[in-house]
């Protein structure tokens, strides 16, 4: 099993090197990277590339690991108890599988994505620090063990919210993915919007760079936010001189709504405007 990309998501050379070592290894491959550098499709696209099932565990601030193992509903139990039902009797009703447990006993061996894993409680990670490296759980209430018959081949993802356990962060390959250049960034928009324009792709490209390199923004635009942006751009059949528009005074690009998403940014682009109107007047 090697991973050589798709053609729907550019992977870079270290990217999947990342990828079939974490795979070799069998090891968990953690991945990190600003929001919106494709860190969560990497495990959908691996999953497509190997013809592998996808198992997804989506993080969120309220999780416990525990609910990636399985999940016991001891009130459902007793209430039935109260009604006389009688699958009350087999304890196994009441227990819901986790991800993790879908993964082990998949009959093939599937991709778990784990995302998001820096949302949780900083002692997420290190409760599930046995269970990924055994892979393998005990069920306390029906007294079997889930083992796993082939390894899951893991994808963790991390916005660096939190600093991760150095426990864990031993247990992982890890790979930082790296925000695209232009060149990279350029065949990530081929995938989406073949046969674009290239002086118009060079402008944009241009002034969405010029965005993300302001000093002080709270949120740079990602990918996924250039992708919008250039389907706007299209549609609305903006003009190429207005993309090269060099003018300092218009610092802010045509339906920047779709690259700024929030109030501070969008006043620090207008302030920035403001000075150098200010500037040419003086």
């Amino acid at each position: 099993m090697r991973f050589k990309g798709t053609k729907s998501y550019v992977a870079t050379d270290d990217l999947r090197v990342a990828v079939n070592a974490a795979i070799t290894l069998e090891r968990p491959l953690l991945v990190k990277g600003e929001p919106g550098t494709g860190k969560t499709v990497l495990a959908k696209e691996v999953a497509k590339a190997l013809g592998a099932p996808l198992i997804e565990w989506h993080v969120k601030s309220t999780t416990k690991a525990h609910q990636g193992l399985y999940e016991y509903d001891a009130v459902a139990r007793l209430r039935d108890s109260q009604l006389g039902d009688p699958r009350v009797e087999d304890v196994r009703n009441y227990i819901k599988p986790g991800k993790l447990w879908e993964a082990f006993v998949a009959p093939e061996r599937p991709i778990l994505l784990i995302d998001e894993i820096d949302k949780a409680d900083i002692e997420f990670p290190n409760d599930l620090l046995q269970e990924l490296d055994r892979m393998e759980f005990f069920v306390y209430e029906t007294g079997e063990t889930i083992s796993a018959a082939r390894r899951p081949i893991v994808v963790i993802t991390s916005n660096n919210e939190k600093e991760l356990p150095d426990a864990f962060l031993r247990r992982c390959f890890f790979h930082y993915i790296a925000f695209p250049d232009d060149a990279t960034m350029r065949d990530i928009v081929e995938v989406h919007f073949p046969g674009i324009k290239p002086r118009l792709l060079g402008e944009a490209l241009r002034a969405f760079y010029q965005v993300r390199d302001v000093p002080g923004l709270k949120k740079k635009p990602s990918t996924s936010e250039l992708l919008d942006w250039l389907k706007l751009l299209l549609a609305e059949d903006i003009d190429l001189a207005t993309l090269r528009e060099q003018d300092p005074t218009k610092a802010i690009p045509p339906l920047a709504g779709a690259l700024v998403k929030n109030e501070q940014d969008a006043q620090l682009l207008e302030r920035l405007a403001f000075l150098a109107r200010r500037e040419q007047r003086g």
